[in-house]
C-alpha cells in the first residue's frame, strides 16, 4: 500500500493495457530518461518486479494528483537516491498508450544540473543502476516498450537536449 498519499489516491495497482494485459499504475505511469553528457541512467530491474531482468529507466505508478514529471522525479529519487534538485526537466513524451481507462506511460526527458553523472543508491527494485552511453544502450536486454520508444526519445534528445 502506498504511504505517500491517501490510499484512494495511490497509483499503486494494476490497470488494463493492450488486449487486457496488466500494466502497472492505476492512473498511468512515468519514468525519467536522465542524461549526463552522452550517457543515460538505466535500471536493471530486479527479477521480482514487473518485467524483471530487463533494463529500462527509473519510474513507476503515478498517484492520482501527480503530474507525469512529478511522478518520474519521485520514483527516480526512490529508486536511485537522486534528488529532484539535481535534475533539469526538459520535456516529456507519452511513449505508451492511451490504453483502457486512459492509461499512459510518459517518459520525462531530463539532464543532470551539473552535466555530470550522479552517484546512485539502488533500492530493492533494482538489480543494478548504470550510466550507459547512448550508443551502447541497444546492447542490453531492454524492456520491450522502452526499446520501442528509444528512437523517439533519442530524436527528442537530439533536437531539445543536447
Amino acid at each position: 500500500m502506498c504511504t505517500r498519499v491517501n490510499p484512494e489516491l495511490s497509483g499503486d495497482g494494476w490497470s488494463k493495457g493492450p488486449g487486457g494485459v496488466p500494466v502497472w499504475g492505476k492512473f498511468g505511469a512515468a519514468g525519467l530518461f536522465l542524461v549526463a553528457g552522452d550517457q543515460v541512467l538505466l535500471q536493471h530491474r530486479a527479477t521480482w518486479t514487473n518485467n524483471g531482468g530487463t533494463w529500462g529507466i527509473p519510474g513507476g505508478a503515478r498517484d492520482k494528483p501527480e503530474s507525469p514529471e512529478r511522478a518520474a522525479l519521485r520514483e527516480t529519487e526512490e529508486e536511485t537516491g537522486i534528488s529532484p534538485a539535481d535534475v533539469e526537466v526538459l520535456g516529456s513524451l507519452v511513449t505508451a498508450g492511451p490504453f483502457e481507462e486512459g492509461w499512459t506511460y510518459t517518459t520525462v526527458l531530463a539532464r543532470t544540473v551539473s552535466g555530470q553523472r550522479l552517484a546512485t543508491t539502488a533500492n530493492e527494485e533494482s538489480a543494478e543502476l548504470r550510466w550507459v552511453p547512448f550508443n551502447q544502450m541497444e546492447e542490453l536486454e531492454l524492456l520491450a516498450p522502452f526499446r520501442e520508444a528509444l528512437p523517439r526519445l533519442l530524436k527528442y534528445w537530439e533536437e531539445n537536449g543536447s
